[in-house]
């Protein structure tokens, strides 16, 4: 029934609790997921966890944020990408929210990085899972430089959304998807509820981004997959629609996003 379609299973504090998660997983009706890759150091284990489940499919990337980690090559992303089961590159983007004492200027190896991000993309033809901090306007400079429209080249998802409705709006325009997280929830996130009220339901996408983020009545504790259906819950009060339809329709744009299949009917 649902998507979690970003979450960070390969991190400790999800790792050792797998098979508890997928059993709540299972109970919540969540019944795929997206594992994201954040450095090459992690791809081996974060992939092995899409191979070991035919409900999990696994992404090929280095967070904008992670610094003394082996910074990735075209070459690398190119290799990553073919393996079995891996769906989309990133997480990639931008993050100018914790410049610690730098100038934006000082940020140019997140830049080129992504660019090396966009341009695997491009050459794969899988979609971007972007990452976008304090740092839009470049985002979606260098997203329109590098061609990575969804009409000239692969698209992809603004995860985790936080930004203002002229990003949504721009994001969109680009033909990119827009997926929401946990914040949603937050009693201090009206503004972004606002932006999820108007973004139409067949460009959205829901996740959970844990062990992040947990959605309330979660909040402060360690996030997980089943908490997916909160996001969909507050998407479908805001939109005056069944949750179910939610649901369906955040899956079916997970599926064409990422080019899989719909999930098999059971037979009677």
């Amino acid at each position: 029934m649902y998507v979690d379609s970003h979450c960070h299973l390969s991190f400790p504090e999800l790792a050792a609790r797998l098979g508890e998660i997928r059993a709540d997983m299972a109970s919540a009706q969540v019944d795929r997921a997206l594992c994201i890759c954040t450095t090459l150091e992690e791809f081996d284990e974060v992939q092995a966890l899409a191979t070991a489940y035919d409900n999990f499919w696994c992404s090929a990337g280095v967070h904008p944020d992670n610094e003394g980690v082996a910074e990735p090559s075209l070459d690398d992303l190119l290799v990553r990408a073919q393996r079995p089961k891996v769906v989309a590159i990133g997480e990639t983007g931008l993050d100018y929210y914790r410049l610690n004492g730098r100038s934006i200027a000082d940020m140019e190896w997140q830049r080129e990085r992504f660019r090396v991000h966009i341009r695997a993309a491009r050459a794969t033809g899988l979609p971007l899972v972007v990452h976008t901090r304090s740092a839009s306007d470049d985002t979606l400079a260098i997203l329109r430089e590098e061609g990575a429209q969804a009409d000239r080249g692969p698209g992809g998802v603004f995860h985790c959304f936080t930004e203002t409705d002229a990003v949504a709006r721009a994001a969109l325009d680009l033909g990119f998807y827009i997926s929401f997280s946990g914040i949603l929830t937050f009693k201090t996130a009206q503004a972004l509820r606002d932006v999820a009220a108007f973004v139409p339901l067949d460009r959205c996408l829901i996740e959970t981004d844990s062990p992040y983020l947990a959605p309330v009545p979660y909040r402060g504790k360690t996030n997980s997959p089943a908490y997916v259906p909160y996001v969909a819950q507050q998407i479908a009060a805001l939109k005056g629609l069944p949750v179910e339809a939610v649901a369906a329709t955040t899956s079916a744009n997970f599926e064409r996003l990422f080019k899989l299949p719909p999930l098999a009917t059971p037979s009677p």
